[in-house]
């Protein structure tokens, strides 16, 4: 499902270049669910946008679906993100002044879909995570978790193949962080594979493969 070749990215400064990932070779198959652990610094949230076709390496190839996204342009990057891939992010990334609902039908909005089956399917997703009897509450009026779990409903939506994660777990206490990666183990029971990033081992051990990384370097679980 995933093959990345040879991925280098590096940052333009006034008077250096910055060199984030160093030959970064990894493939995953469908199904996989991998943790990605390494200091502050190694790079690990820019695979992961790299992953997610947020950004673009510096040189290699990227495939997905054995196809060559390295080389697809802004829009053709939108579509495959909205079709393909999930995003759940540490800091759940709500939008305040929406209800529940409505932040989890975004993507279907940017899909086209009417207005009706909106919101019939997000309801239906927010009651798969529990909060059915949530979905008309903002951000504001749900705890972190709530949010997360509206967050990973919206990540679902379109039936994306793979999540992504940064640090899905930083901001909760530890209970709710096992519940919510008890979510993530049961979408992956379910076939979808998922990629996170985490500093927590405990977090890492709901993997079935660990990814460690120093200095934009893959030390570790990336064949």
């Amino acid at each position: 499902m995933i093959a990345l070749k040879d991925i280098y990215r590096s940052y333009e400064l006034p008077k250096i270049t910055v060199e984030v990932l160093k030959g970064i070779n990894l493939e995953a198959e469908q199904g996989d669910f991998i943790a990605i652990m390494g200091p502050s610094g190694s790079g690990k949230s820019t695979l992961l946008n790299i992953l997610g076709c947020l950004d673009r390496p510096t040189s290699g190839r990227y495939l997905l679906d054995n196809v060559d996204v390295s080389t697809k342009n802004d829009n053709e990057l939108a579509e495959i993100r909205n079709r393909s891939i999930g995003f759940v992010f540490q800091s759940f990334n709500l939008l305040p002044r929406f209800p529940a609902w409505k932040n989890v039908e975004l993507p279907l909005l940017y899909g086209g879909v009417e207005p009706g089956m909106r919101r019939q399917k997000a309801v239906e997703m927010l009651t798969r995570m529990g909060l059915g009897d949530r979905s008309d509450h903002k951000p504001s009026e749900l705890s972190g978790g709530e949010q997360q779990r509206v967050a990973i409903a919206r990540a679902l939506i379109n039936s994306p193949v793979i999540i992504l994660a940064d640090e899905p777990t930083g901001n909760l206490d530890s209970k709710v962080g096992r519940e919510i990666m008890e979510i993530f183990a049961g979408l992956n029971r379910g076939g979808v594979t998922i990629i996170l990033v985490t500093h927590e081992m405990e977090i890492a051990g709901f993997a079935k493969r660990i990814i460690t990384m120093r200095d934009g370097v893959c030390y570790s679980g990336c064949a």
